[in-house]
């Protein structure tokens, strides 16, 4: 490649804009642009562009089908198309920008060239240049590793040079030797998928908890309320994840009671109208609240304001825990314990209300 063709950038901060100006011209007209990332240089297209997307797949070499990735600078867009947006924005949060590509189901606007079977792999590069190119494009940019298929990804311009030809590239954009030298986790997340396709920096275990959320139910004695609300809680969960284990998108549900012994089981009527609903509630051995399990969830959900109080008398002044009530209204919920089915069903009813107004929320 000739040097005209070679723009160096700054490794952190914004290149100067008519260098972006000329990166998205370039792109704009349906011509291939290295761009750098932490990760790996990258050869980049228009994805609403199908010419442009041929012309990377011939020049990529690559024998396989796959769909390219749709680059973003910012996740905005992104989000307010997947499905599950609570729990990918959760992993959005903590690792973009940077070295994870997610696989996620949704409505994306101009990138259905590249969906494969509804999915469609999305990451958000973490080199200030080109999150700056990304985000100055007035339409969605792909992007796959600078080689040719079958051969290592260059880390560099100078490795971009070796291998690309002025009538393949139209524009490189040098900014110095990727910081990683590595290809980022691809994780496919959405509903009825929680899947690792390519082991990269971050681990399955860390995504896994980054993902998901760890609830606690509280009421008094953690025989009726709150062990309804635990199990409607991972019923309707499992029903939005279409998984029959939420554990495996990072959800961790639990209940407790304030002043609850140890192993009592749910009282009989609870366990009967959950068995109407089709949940099993037989097994539930009761749990007394204590502090260092409620200051470790995430969320924590209480039937009445006593039980909020209760638990906020037990901890600590500067604990980190959300405490609400589960009814988003603030209002409490009447305790069945002694009274005929019908009461039960009543207050089955409205725990199930609440958890369906909440689960936006989670997931």
């Amino acid at each position: 490649m000739t040097d005209s063709s070679v723009l160096t950038v700054p490794r952190t901060g914004a290149p100067a804009s008519d260098v972006v100006a000329r990166a998205v011209e370039a792109l704009q007209r349906g011509s291939l642009v290295v761009l750098p990332t932490e990760t790996v240089y990258s050869l980049a297209a228009r994805a609403d562009d199908p010419e442009a997307l041929r012309r990377l797949e011939e020049v990529k070499g690559r024998a396989d089908a796959l769909p390219f990735t749709w680059h973003v600078g910012e996740p905005g867009a992104f989000l307010a198309g997947a499905a599950l947006p609570r729990l990918v924005g959760r992993v959005v949060d903590r690792y973009w920008p940077g070295p994870l590509t997610l696989v996620a189901r949704g409505a994306f606007e101009g990138v259905g060239a590249i969906e494969s079977d509804g999915w469609t792999g999305v990451r958000a590069p973490a080199h200030d240049a080109t999150r700056a190119v990304l985000e100055a494009a007035p339409f969605p940019v792909v992007m796959t590793s600078a080689n040719r298929g079958g051969e290592a990804p260059a880390l560099d311009a100078e490795g971009v040079r070796g291998v690309f030809t002025d009538d393949e590239v139209d524009l490189v954009l040098d900014g110095g030797p990727a910081s990683l030298g590595e290809s980022s986790t691809v994780a496919a997340i959405g509903p009825g998928r929680f899947e690792v396709l390519r082991e990269g920096i971050v681990e399955a275990g860390e995504l896994t908890r980054a993902a998901g959320l760890s609830l606690l139910f509280v009421c008094t004695g953690n025989t009726c309320r709150s062990p309804m609300a635990e199990a409607l809680a991972r019923a309707a969960l499992q029903s939005v994840l279409e998984t029959d284990d939420e554990g495996t998108f990072g959800f961790d549900v639990a209940s407790a009671g304030v002043f609850a012994g140890p192993g009592a089981p749910a009282s009989e009527n609870a366990v009967a109208v959950l068995a109407e609903r089709g949940i099993d509630l037989s097994g539930h051995a009761s749990s007394p609240a204590i502090d260092r399990d409620v200051v470790a969830r995430d969320r924590v959900y209480c039937m009445t304001a006593s039980h909020r109080d209760a638990l906020l008398a037990m901890l600590p002044p500067n604990a980190e825990v959300e405490i609400d009530l589960l009814d988003p209204a603030g209002r409490d919920v009447p305790d069945p314990f002694g009274g005929p089915i019908e009461v039960y069903r009543a207050t089955a009813d409205a725990i199930e209300s609440f958890i369906a107004a909440r689960l936006l929320e989670w997931a």
